[in-house]
């Protein structure tokens, strides 16, 4: 734990996030509850983080965070789309500030030319909007799942730090 880059920028957030006042849920696919774990090494993170969800199968991401089947059937598990709905689903089934999702292939099977092993989509949804990022890993499945991790977290940190400065910016008005 000690010297985890994961649960450092893990750190950096709860700061953040109670400093603020903003409450964080998660929905991850491929990372296998990863974040949730970095987020939960934190002593104090019962003051931000509420919860989250391992929706591996589709069904899971249908039934828990009320990903449409339709999306699922037109884009895939792996896609901007679903990490999408996936952010928005656990936003609203923990009632949070901010929801969270990331959905890949991890590896080392499971890819083909058009979605290869280490594609991961990471997504945040807030009161802002919302943001999703691809990103391609070219490691082993730890090495994937660790990168996936890490992009999550980094989006929710750089969402966090934009929304302080949106309302810093707003108050001097």
């Amino acid at each position: 734990m000690a010297g985890d880059p994961l649960v450092g920028l893990a750190e950096r957030l709860q700061g953040l996030c109670l400093g603020r006042g903003v409450s964080v849920a998660l929905a991850e696919s491929c990372t296998g509850g990863l974040v949730a774990d970095a987020i939960t090494d934190v002593a104090g993170s019962s003051g931000y983080f509420l919860g989250g969800v391992v929706s591996y199968s589709n069904e899971s991401k249908e039934r828990l965070l009320e990903v449409p089947a339709a999306v699922l059937a037109a884009h895939g598990a792996v896609s901007a789309q679903v990490a999408r709905a996936m952010a928005e689903g656990a936003r609203a089934r923990f009632a949070a500030d901010v929801g969270g999702a990331v959905t890949g292939i991890a590896g080392p099977d499971g890819g083909s030319p058009a979605k290869p092993v280490g594609l991961v989509y990471v997504a945040v949804a807030d009161a802002n909007g919302l943001e999703v990022r691809r990103l391609q890993s070219s490691g082993d499945r730890a090495a994937n799942k660790e990168a996936s991790a890490r992009a999550l977290l980094e989006l929710l940190l750089e969402r966090a730090e934009a929304a302080g400065t949106r309302g810093a910016a707003a108050a001097s008005r």
